[in-house]
């Protein structure tokens, strides 16, 4: 963490002055963060997810050495379409963590604030918004993002087309997951294609587009499988890596390292031995900065975070025969997709499944889906008997995310599973 600190010192030292320069060794730092996960992490970390760290770490790496082949994108684009064209997807919420990761977010939000962004935007488009402006993150080929979930992604992708003259392509996601509603989004994607076969000059190649979905559904198995097994066994596991695993499942999903990955994991947990450990169910985003918590769940044998509802907000199988509409329906069956109570009900089908011993649920400030579905999931876990407790914080912003009233509630949290009682803490 202390070297973290330095060398992000260092960047923002050369942030204005010497923006190339502060790029440059952002990139540096990711690469050489990259080879020290490999090669000499802490091998307590089981190799698949040391392998997942490097490969994340290098693929942003990737992105920002080379905005010719770079997409930016929310975590419900089509990455499998994108892909096929040679970009590599980036969401805002991947690039923000990885900066915070050198403790810049401070500075790019501020560096947002002063230029006329609204204090209330949540903090990683804020983050992304000043990472942009001061030149760490480059201009991409293209953004790609979608109408579900957040209401900023809009008017983040909106304000930096107009700024930086990125070619653009929102794609309109009905509340209803119906035949016309998928309909309706497949030709969407279809004018996707064709607005890249005229940005990159190359053809979709419709075979390749199937192999993706064919691998991403054997991707999905191992998760799914591995995610059974990790109900008994224990795999320890960092807050940072959760968050790194959604690379996994969604910006890369579809590309063979990932389903490779989810083999090894798969494979591998049944080496690891039973635990007793508590396991969490975590919902959102985890702020994988906060000290308590990383105290409570990296590397721990009390409590890790085993599963949650991000990696698994649509998990049927696509049918590569029909991508489009298979792509579609990924949208518009997606759990956050509609009404809360389709995420409240996808959570709860969840919980049954992997049988944690807790849930918890991070109120990310300035993320309104995060705050306006907890009154319904708070009843839906009353009535499975589940316990489940309640944060408000920043996942990405250290200044606002309180760590002694963290610590208080999760550790009296802890207590009451170490009881095994039930009960709902907000």
């Amino acid at each position: 963490m202390e070297i973290s600190r330095l060398y992000g010192g260092l960047v923002r030292k050369n942030l204005y002055a010497h923006p190339g320069r502060a790029a440059w060794l952002t990139n540096k730092g990711l690469r050489l963060e990259s080879f020290r996960c490999l090669h000499l992490g802490d091998k307590r970390i089981p190799l698949p997810y040391r392998q997942l760290n490097s490969k994340a770490l290098s693929t942003v790496a990737d992105a920002l050495e080379h905005p010719a082949s770079l997409a930016w994108t929310n975590i419900f684009a089509p990455v499998e379409i994108l892909q096929n064209f040679g970009l590599t997807c980036a969401s805002m919420e991947c690039l923000a963590s990885f900066l915070s990761g050198f403790y810049l977010e401070d500075e790019l939000i501020d560096h947002a604030l002063s230029a006329g962004i609204a204090p209330t935007l949540c903090s990683y488009h804020k983050t992304f918004i000043g990472s942009v402006d001061a030149g760490l993150v480059p201009p991409p080929r293209i953004a790609v993002t979608t109408s579900m979930v957040c209401d900023g992604n809009i008017g983040t992708f909106r304000y930096l087309e107009e700024k930086y003259h990125v070619p653009t392509f929102i794609i309109d996601v009905p509340h209803e997951d119906t035949d016309d509603a998928r309909k309706y989004v497949a030709d969407q994607l279809r004018e996707l294609t064709a607005m890249l076969e005229d940005l990159t000059g190359r053809p979709l190649d419709m075979e390749v587009l199937k192999e993706a979905l064919r691998s991403e559904n054997r991707a999905k198995a191992h998760f799914l499988s591995y995610l059974d097994k990790r109900r008994f066994h224990a795999y320890p596991v960092t807050i940072t890596l959760i968050v790194f695993q959604l690379l996994a499942t969604h910006l890369s999903i579809g590309q063979p390292w990932v389903e490779e990955i989810f083999a090894a994991m798969d494979q591998d947990v049944e080496n690891w031995p039973l635990s007793d450990e508590k396991r969490l169910f975590w919902v959102h985003l985890p702020p994988y900065a906060q000290p308590s918590l990383k105290s409570w769940l990296n590397l721990g044998d009390k409590a890790a975070i085993t599963s949650g509802e991000f990696d698994l907000d649509y998990i049927e199988p696509l049918d590569p025969e029909h991508p489009y509409e298979s792509l579609a329906r990924k949208m518009t069956g997606n759990i956050y997709n509609g009404d809360f109570t389709r995420k409240a009900e996808g959570i709860t089908e969840l919980v049954n499944r992997f049988e944690p011993d807790g849930v918890v649920q991070f109120c990310h400030w300035g993320c309104k889906q995060s705050m306006g579905s907890v009154m319904l999931l708070k009843e839906r876990m009353q009535q499975l008997g589940k316990p489940m407790l309640i944060l408000d914080g920043d996942a990405i912003d250290r200044r606002n995310c309180p760590d002694g009233q963290i610590r208080t509630r999760f550790e009296a949290f802890m207590e009451l599973l170490e009881k095994g009682e039930g009960g709902i803490q907000s």
